[in-house]
C-alpha cells in the first residue's frame, strides 16, 4: 500500500503538470492536420519520439531488471513486471501473425503513407555503433531525442521512470484519432497502419498501466525527498519537451501551407 507521504508526492507533481496536460491535450496541431502531406509532415517528427521512446524504455528494464550474469533478483517485483509487459508489446508486438516492434510497425506506417524515412532510417542505422547522428533531423525533433538522451544519461532512474510515467503517456486525443482514421477511409487506407499503431496503444495501456507507472515512480524515488524533486522537474522537462516538438510540427504545416500559396 502506498503511504500517505507517497500519495501527497504523486498528487504534486500531477497538480504542477496538469497545465501543461491541458495546453497537449487542446494543442492546436490536431486542428491544422488537415491532408494526407501534413500528415506526413507530422509522421516525419513523430517518428524520432517513437524511436527514441524505446531507449527510455530500455533505460528502465536496465535497471529494474537483472541483465547480468550470474542472474540476481531485483528490488520492486510489481514494477519489474510492468516494464517488462511494457518491452513485450513495444518491441515484439503481434500484428497479422508476425512479431514486429511498434517503431518498426511506424515506419512501414510512414513508407504506406508516403512520408520520407531516410533520415530515421540513416539515425537507427549510426546508431548501431553507438553514436546519436541527428544531422538532417527536424530542429524540433531533434531537441525532443536529445531531451529524453538527457534524463538517460544524466537522470536518476526515478527521473527516467517520471519522464516515462508522466511524460510518454498517451498525448494524442481522441478526435485526432478519429480524424486519421476517416481520413483514412477517404484516400484508401494509406493511413491504415498509422491508425492500427494509434489505437493499439490505446488497447495495450488499458486501465492499469497508469496506476503501475506511478507505482514504478514510488519505488524508485522511495522517502527520498531530493529524488521527489528531481522526478518533478523529469516528468515537467519531458511534457515541455513533447510540447515544443508539437510547436516545432505546427510550425512546418505553416511554412508548407505559405509555399503551397506562392
Amino acid at each position: 500500500m502506498p503511504t500517505a507521504e507517497t500519495v501527497a508526492s504523486i498528487e504534486s507533481i500531477q497538480q504542477r503538470i496538469a497545465p501543461l496536460q491541458r495546453q497537449l491535450q487542446t494543442h492546436p496541431l490536431y486542428a491544422a492536420i488537415r491532408t494526407l502531406p501534413q500528415i506526413r509532415l507530422f509522421m516525419e517528427s513523430h517518428v524520432f519520439a517513437v524511436w527514441d521512446f524505446m531507449s527510455l524504455l530500455k533505460s528502465l528494464q536496465r535497471t529494474l531488471t537483472s541483465v547480468d550474469l550470474p542472474w540476481v533478483p531485483t528490488p520492486f517485483p510489481q514494477s519489474r513486471r510492468f516494464i517488462n509487459e511494457i518491452v513485450l508489446g513495444e518491441e515484439s508486438d503481434e500484428y497479422q501473425g508476425r512479431a514486429i516492434s511498434h517503431f518498426e510497425l511506424y515506419l512501414e506506417a510512414m513508407e504506406q503513407a508516403g512520408a520520407d524515412t531516410r533520415v530515421i532510417r540513416h539515425l537507427v542505422s549510426v546508431a548501431r555503433t553507438g553514436q546519436l547522428a541527428l544531422d538532417g533531423v527536424p530542429t524540433s525533433a531533434g531537441e525532443f531525442v536529445e531531451s529524453t538522451f538527457q534524463v538517460i544519461r544524466h537522470g536518476s532512474p526515478a527521473a527516467q521512470a517520471a519522464a516515462f510515467a508522466f511524460g510518454r503517456e498517451d498525448a494524442i486525443p481522441d478526435m485526432f484519432r478519429s480524424f486519421v482514421r476517416h481520413l483514412s477511409s477517404e484516400i484508401g487506407g494509406e493511413l491504415d497502419l498509422l491508425v492500427w499503431y494509434l489505437e493499439r496503444h490505446i488497447e495495450v495501456d488499458g486501465d492499469d498501466h497508469g496506476p503501475l507507472a506511478l507505482s514504478m515512480v514510488s519505488d524508485l524515488c522511495g522517502d527520498d525527498p531530493a529524488l521527489w524533486t528531481e522526478a518533478a522537474q523529469a516528468a515537467e522537462q519531458a511534457l515541455r519537451a513533447r510540447l515544443k516538438l508539437w510547436e516545432g510540427v505546427l510550425a512546418q504545416i505553416g511554412e508548407q501551407q505559405s509555399a503551397s500559396h506562392e
